[in-house]
Order: C-alpha cells, then structure tokens, then sequence
C-alpha cells in the first residue's frame, strides 16, 4: 500500500502560478512512476502530467503542455507538479497517483491521493 499526500492547492489570479507536492508513505517511491490527473467540476478525471521512475521521462496533457512541469525528488519521497500561466479552466481538484510504469489513463493507476483544489480566478 503506498499512501499519498497532495498539498499546495489554493486560490490563485489568471496568469499566476502554483507548486503543487504529492509525498509517498512508503521508502520505495523510486519504484513508482508518478501521475498528476485533474477534476473540473461536471467532468471526468484527467490526465495532466506523468513521469517515469527514475524522472528521466515526462509526458503532459495537450492542454498543460508548455505551462505545466512534472519533477520527482526521491531523496524526499515527493513528486511536484509545477504550474504557471494558470487558466480559469485549470480550476480543478488535482490528484496524484502512483503505479509500476509511467501511464496516461486514470484507470491504471494503482495508489491514489485525497485530492487538492486549484482555483484560477479571472
């Protein structure tokens, strides 16, 4: 079982920027690949950014592409989302996860966290 924690959510203007955190319980983060997935209210669950184990290897959704960085610190057991040029449309709540190998769809993920809201006024 591998417990998640997102944090760094909040209230942010159009064009600002947010570092969103998601910490592992467990001491064998490096052995997960890490997703960031995204709920806009009405909507399904997303895929916004994902990246493999060791971090050499990123993919992003079209829509974050450009605005959006994914990074892992496993020294910290932390994966970071890093969020600029923010959108009204980006207000969701955001999620990490976690599974063996990178992966874009949310039904292969194996560890999810409770969620973080994300609020872009305009």
């Amino acid at each position: 079982q591998v417990y998640l924690v997102e944090s760094g959510g909040g209230f942010v203007q159009a064009g600002g920027s947010l570092r969103l955190s998601c910490t592992a319980s467990r001491r064998t983060f490096d052995s997960y690949a890490m997703g960031w997935f995204r709920q806009r209210p009405g909507k399904e669950r997303e895929f916004v950014a994902a990246i493999t184990r060791s971090g050499g290897s990123t993919a992003y959704a079209d829509t974050v592409k450009g605005r959006f960085t994914i990074s892992r610190d496993n020294a910290k057991d932390t994966v970071y989302l890093q969020m600029y040029s923010l959108k009204p449309e980006d207000t969701a709540v955001y999620y990490c996860a976690a599974r063996p190998n990178i992966a874009t769809t949310p039904g292969e993920y194996d560890y999810w966290g409770q969620g973080t809201q994300v609020t872009v006024s305009s």
